[in-house]
């Protein structure tokens, strides 16, 4: 908490000095996700290799938020900010456990799969991922580390799947009607 005490009071600050950059908060903690999400479902199903992408995307998912970080949030409770500290969280949120952050686990499993699929389009991923979760700590929502522990889970989680699931699907043969 050394370290993110002071940082989260830094980034949270900058909430409530103008509307337009509280919008962009808001814009960027709760909107960006899905949009990216959207995005990413558009681009895997355009790749020729679309089913292995889209098995890849969903079970990193599926390893990284509804497994690893529900495990940890099992076992550590962590409060959130806005529970701790005298903050006014820009985005109503329901005080359940911060770390790890959910929205990052899934953010950055995309962003790295996206990554894999096309180095250029990932990029653009890794920026917004990295906007949503220093959205989500400037809203008040998350600590630093709940946004790089999210990260960390999304990224180890889709990686190691990368390696243990086969590239190419061996293609089923068709039945012979040689049996006479």
């Amino acid at each position: 908490m050394s370290f993110d005490i002071p940082v989260h009071q830094f980034l949270n600050n900058l909430s409530g000095q103008s509307k337009l950059l509280d919008l962009a908060v808001v814009f960027f903690a709760s909107y960006l996700g899905p949009i990216l999400a959207l995005i990413a479902i558009f681009l895997i199903f355009k790749s020729k290799d679309k089913f292995h992408y889209f098995v890849l995307t969903f079970l990193a998912m599926l390893l990284s938020r509804g497994l690893i970080a529900e495990i940890i949030r099992i076992f550590y409770h962590r409060p959130r900010p806005f529970v701790l500290l005298d903050v006014n969280p820009l985005i109503e949120h329901v005080a359940n456990a911060a770390f790890p952050s959910g929205h990052a686990t899934i953010l950055f499993t995309l962003a790295m799969s996206m990554w894999l699929l096309n180095r250029r389009q990932g990029t653009w991923f890794f920026v917004g991922a990295s906007l949503m979760g220093l959205a989500r700590v400037i809203a008040g929502l998350h600590w630093p580390t709940d946004i790089l522990a999210g990260a960390a889970i999304g990224l180890l989680s889709i990686v190691v799947l990368q390696y243990l699931l086969p590239r190419k699907a061996v293609p089923i043969s068709p039945i012979s009607s040689d049996s006479n």
